[in-house]
């Protein structure tokens, strides 16, 4: 399972590092995402990080602002959130993928997920 945390009540222009921890996976590499979901939003790609780290990918909208970052020795996964923004407001949450080499945005490949973490930023 995987199990995020890290979220909170910041204001804008604030940093947040989210912690994503593996346990109990059956297989020990695996592609790395962060999505968010913002209320009556669809769940949204924010970063993805490849089973070893050489591939990375962002969305255009955090390019600069979010650094995605894995530690496979300890079967953890970060974002570091600076320059945070009130349209960042989201629960974020952090999924595995064991079929994609590189990094995919699309939810559907993922195949766990955690219970996200709520990120609010106010103006």
């Amino acid at each position: 399972q995987l199990q995020a945390s890290g979220g909170g009540l910041v204001q804008a222009g604030d940093s947040l590092r989210l912690s994503c921890a593996a346990s109990g996976l059956t297989r020990s590499t695996y592609a790395v995402g962060w999505f968010r979901q913002a209320p009556g939003e669809e769940r949204e790609f924010v970063a993805g990080i490849s089973r070893f780290g050489s591939r990375i990918h962002y969305v255009d909208s955090v390019k600069g602002r979010f650094t995605i970052s894995r530690d496979n020795a300890q079967n953890t996964a970060h974002l570091q959130m600076n320059s945070l923004k009130p349209e960042d407001t989201a629960v974020y949450y952090c999924a595995a993928d064991y079929r994609t080499m590189g990094v995919t945005t699309t939810p559907g490949e993922y195949d766990y997920w955690g219970q996200g973490t709520l990120v609010t930023v106010s103006s």
